[in-house]
């Protein structure tokens, strides 16, 4: 048991340092145009917030997760997320200063709604109804968004292959959501062999479509 919460813990960490990089360009955009005092109270207050918001939305999506069907579709939809995660598309945040703090506060805690639902479902899926997990996994990865996002981010650009490791890990969440699924779960219960195929099967898969999509894309652009 220790060790499957553990496992849980890790996944749940390295999903919230995979889809929150944009987290910390988006309180840096946000405050950017405030006094350095009031910046850093934009930042820990904005960020508070976001951390409370985020808890409060995963919570309730660990329970809508119970409806029949839900997990299976979640882990379609965090399989896709996966996929688009390994494609090299260059995305622009438009984010306003904001002009005071409480501006500031709105936009980081608004922005973080808008930009983690991905993040929400994924974290809902591995914490496998453990309330406990989504709370310290939080408290563990948001410090290190924040402050460590820009070491992230350049160890990611340096090193691509950190980008196709954490789609793998995407795609694994997304195979336990499905065989988690209550409605199915019995076609997979004493299977091993169909389990854990599903589970290489859609790592192996959503890695091997995202080289070869990016692939075709450069050909194309030549």
């Amino acid at each position: 048991m220790e060790t499957e919460f553990l496992i849980s813990l890790l996944q749940i960490i390295a999903i919230d340092i995979l889809l929150g990089g944009d987290n910390a360009i988006v309180i840096a955009l946000a405050s950017r145009n405030l006094p350095e005092k009031q910046r850093n109270k934009a930042i820990f207050l904005g960020t508070g917030l976001a951390i409370v918001v985020r808890v409060v939305l995963t919570i309730v999506a660990v329970y809508l997760l119970n409806i029949p069907f839900l997990y299976l579709a979640g882990g379609i939809l965090l399989l896709i997320i996966a996929y688009k995660l390994i494609l090299e598309e260059d995305e622009e945040l438009d984010v306003k200063a904001g002009k005071n703090l409480s501006d500031a506060v709105k936009t980081i805690v608004f922005a973080d709604i808008a930009m983690g639902l991905d993040n929400v479902l994924a974290v809902a899926g591995a914490a496998h109804g453990n309330i406990v997990l989504v709370v310290i996994g939080l408290l563990v990865s948001v410090p290190i968004i924040i402050w460590g996002s820009k070491i992230i981010l350049h160890f990611m650009e340096r090193f691509p292959v950190l980008i196709y490791i954490g789609a793998g890990v995407l795609a694994f969440t997304s195979a336990g959501m499905i065989v988690e699924e209550r409605m199915i779960h019995s076609v997979f219960e004493g299977n091993d062999l169909l389990k854990y195929g599903l589970y290489v099967f859609l790592v192996v898969g959503v890695i091997l479509a995202g080289i070869l999509t990016n692939t075709f894309k450069k050909k194309r652009a030549k």
